[in-house]
């Protein structure tokens, strides 16, 4: 059954009109009026619907059921991850959302080959929260994950407010998965570098700031590789795949 994200109010026996990407939607993939999908909000659970009217410029729903289903994994995690080329940030966080990411928190490090700001980083900020959409629409989530503002290193890493912080460094001496088997299943904030990895200053201010360097095994992996590698381990670890 076709999923949508519609962000409004939503009640069963309620009647609303799609948003117009989701209209647009079920349009190009010719649904027809007596056809079912499935409608969520990001606050929880999940919707059966029935559509009602698939005109050119509207498209109309009746809510029939709710299901109070989720897909979230037992504990949050962020992914802290510094901007890589191209459009690898795209995938990066697709995969993201669709392992269980919490949330997605977009860093400026100084090895970073791409630099954003002013309306190009809202530009991208507004692109990526497309694609958390379009990831938890296809993976069954019914909640979005929150996507921070791109923020500058220094800034990021001198906040206090954070769960534990992971630094993922190919010089640390513990894997993450060895790390991750005498641990309970907890919160925890994954930091990894751009391509080059975090610069030695950085890795210096987070330990300094209490993160925890582990390793993910003998092997260096890309940093496209890096984010996801991690995320099935502690799923392997603590469970919630």
């Amino acid at each position: 059954m076709p999923r949508f994200f519609c962000p409004q109010a939503l009640a069963v026996g309620a009647i609303v009109d799609l948003p117009e990407a989701v209209a647009r939607h079920v349009q190009v993939v010719r649904l027809a009026p007596g056809e079912s999908i499935t409608l969520f909000n990001g606050e929880g659970g999940e919707y059966t619907a029935v559509l009602l009217a698939v005109e050119k410029r509207r498209v109309t729903a009746e809510l029939k059921a709710h299901t109070a289903r989720d897909a979230e994994l037992p504990y949050a995690v962020t992914l802290a991850q510094a901007l890589p080329e191209a459009s690898k940030m795209d995938w990066i966080i697709e995969k993201a959302v669709e392992l269980g990411a919490a949330a997605i928190a977009p860093l400026a490090a100084q090895r970073c080959v791409v630099r954003l700001s002013g309306e190009r980083a809202e530009k991208k900020h507004a692109h990526w929260q497309g694609v958390i959409v379009s990831a938890s629409e296809q993976s069954g989530r019914n909640r979005l994950a929150q996507l921070a503002p791109l923020n500058d290193f220094p800034a990021w890493i001198a906040q206090q407010d954070m769960h534990r912080r992971i630094l993922l460094s190919p010089r640390a001496e513990q894997s993450l998965a060895d790390w991750a088997r005498h641990q309970a299943p907890q919160a925890v904030t994954l930091m990894v570098g751009p391509e080059g990895g975090f610069s030695e200053a950085e890795e210096k201010a987070a330990l300094a700031q209490g993160a925890l360097a582990l390793s993910m095994g003998p092997r260096v992996l890309r940093t496209e590789t890096a984010a996801l590698a991690a995320l099935a381990a502690l799923a392997a670890a603590w469970g919630g795949m």
